[in-house]
This record gives C-alpha cells, sequence and structure tokens, in this order.
C-alpha cells in the first residue's frame, strides 16, 4: 500500500538542495518510509522529501512504503514497526546492502532530505 504522502510536491525544487539530491541518488541505496496519511508531520513534510528523490532519480523499487496507524494509546502500528523501532513518523530509514546507514525521524530540526543528506555524505566519507 502507497502513502498519498508520498506523491512528490509538484512546487518542490532542488534549488539550496543540490549536495542532498546527489547524495540520496547514490547508488545501492534502499529508502523505508513510515508514515500515515493522517498524521499532520507527515503531510507537511514527505511530499518534499518524495520530490527530492524523484529529482535524486530514486526508482520507486528503492523506496518501500509502510503506512502507520495510531494505537489508543498513541503508540504506533503497522509493518515493521517494531522490527525498526519506529515510535515517532514520519521515520526515513536509508539502508545499504540491508544495513541501515541514516535514520530520520520526525523531530529533526531540518528537512528530511537535508539531513539524510547529510548523513549519506558523512557515511560516504568514513567509508
Amino acid at each position: 500500500m502507497k502513502l498519498n504522502t508520498m506523491e512528490p510536491n509538484p512546487t518542490w525544487g532542488p534549488a539550496g538542495y543540490e549536495d542532498a539530491v546527489d547524495a540520496l541518488g547514490q547508488d545501492g541505496l534502499t529508502f523505508k518510509v513510515w508514515g500515515g496519511d493522517w498524521c499532520k508531520d507527515c503531510r507537511q513534510q514527505l511530499p518534499d522529501f518524495a520530490a527530492a528523490l524523484r529529482e535524486a532519480g530514486v526508482s520507486d523499487e528503492n523506496i518501500e512504503q509502510f503506512p502507520v496507524e495510531k494505537g489508543g494509546d498513541g503508540s504506533k502500528t503497522g509493518p515493521q514497526v517494531d522490527e525498526y523501532d519506529v515510535e515517532l513518523i514520519p521515520t526515513i530509514v536509508v539502508e545499504k546492502d540491508g544495513e541501515e546507514i541514516a535514520r530520520y525521524v520526525e523531530d529533526e530540526r531540518i528537512p528530511a532530505a537535508a539531513y539524510l543528506g547529510e548523513r549519506l555524505e558523512e557515511a560516504e566519507q568514513t567509508a
């Protein structure tokens, strides 16, 4: 099932995000995205992130979407939520060769594309 919030924002542009777009477009990356169309933070953040992925040339096969529901106690339920320790949404995990190399969680201070771009650049420099 796809998230409506992962439809790319048609007005988003790469200006100011060129380095992040380059980092997101590295070969061999898989993006796992947990979110909910009911979630305000997801509706605000994921369309721009999806646009950055599109700009980076990331294929749909490398983007896995996991719809999350909110329990009555505020807990999150959905596919692989427990396996990936997802507590807040959106959560985006970037993997390479099946290993997590970067993670964005809802409460970061900068947009997902910029945050993950920085983490991916750091990971590439230490590799």
